[in-house]
């Protein structure tokens, strides 16, 4: 059965569209099995509070808005923690904070997930700040908790590992499993490592850290783009 969609604007990415991991979690909760790890590629920027349609298929779901495909939405394997670095502390992911990119190069201020324009009291306001040379961590205390604000929280902080500040990049696919909901009000940290990158295509993995219990984590595909080219469908 075809199912209606709509991002609220509070939950943007771009000025103009859905906040890349907002809107793939919100598919991901809509998938026949909830639970477990889902990928979802995105295709088209989400408009904001437009009606859009999902559409269930043979392998998930496909997001359309008239004749233009969205995304698509599918289960997938588990991820494997052995590949998540060392936990680190919150004390020092919020010392990472002041070496956040986004406080001096930011390609959308008004993201909900990393904006550094937004009010914290309906924005993450994630400042993800480099702590090794190969990991970057931001310190979270979540107000509201959702599946779907989870995976923005696991979202950005990869582009940021990726140097999403000197090349504007938007999120084209993300896989990601959240295996406990997190409390309002803990400390945690989201960690965030770069993969490779290849031409215009960059990955990063994720992890959202309750002291040393993961709750959820992901592995994200970006892509360098021109800002002024992110417009919705």
């Amino acid at each position: 059965m075809v199912m209606d969609v709509v991002v609220p604007a509070r939950f943007n990415g771009p000025p103009h569209s859905g906040n890349g991991g907002w809107t793939s979690g919100h598919l991901a909760a809509r998938l026949p099995e909830p639970d477990g790890a889902a990928t979802v590629r995105l295709f088209s920027p989400p408009p904001l509070e437009v009606l859009m349609q999902a559409d269930p298929d043979e392998t998930g779901l496909t997001l359309s808005h008239g004749e233009v495909r969205i995304a698509q939405a599918r289960r997938a394997a588990a991820l494997d923690r052995a590949e998540i670095p060392e936990p680190i502390g919150y004390d020092e992911a919020i010392a990472a904070g002041p070496r956040y990119g986004g406080l001096t190069d930011h390609p959308f201020p008004t993201c909900f997930s990393c904006g550094t324009e937004r009010d914290p009291d309906e924005a993450l306001c994630l400042r993800t700040g480099q702590v090794t040379d190969e990991v970057y961590a931001a310190a979270w205390v979540p107000r509201e908790v959702t599946p779907e604000i989870v995976w923005a929280a696991i979202d950005c902080p990869s582009g940021w590992a990726l140097g999403v500040g000197g090349r504007p990049m938007v999120l084209g696919t993300m896989t990601a499993q959240v295996d406990e909901l997190p409390e309002p009000g803990a400390e945690l940290v989201v960690l965030a490592w770069p993969i490779s990158s290849q031409g215009r295509k960059h990955q990063a993995g994720t992890a959202l850290l309750d002291g040393d219990r993961v709750l959820a984590q992901a592995r994200s595909l970006w892509i360098t783009v021109d800002p002024e080219s992110v417009r919705p469908a």
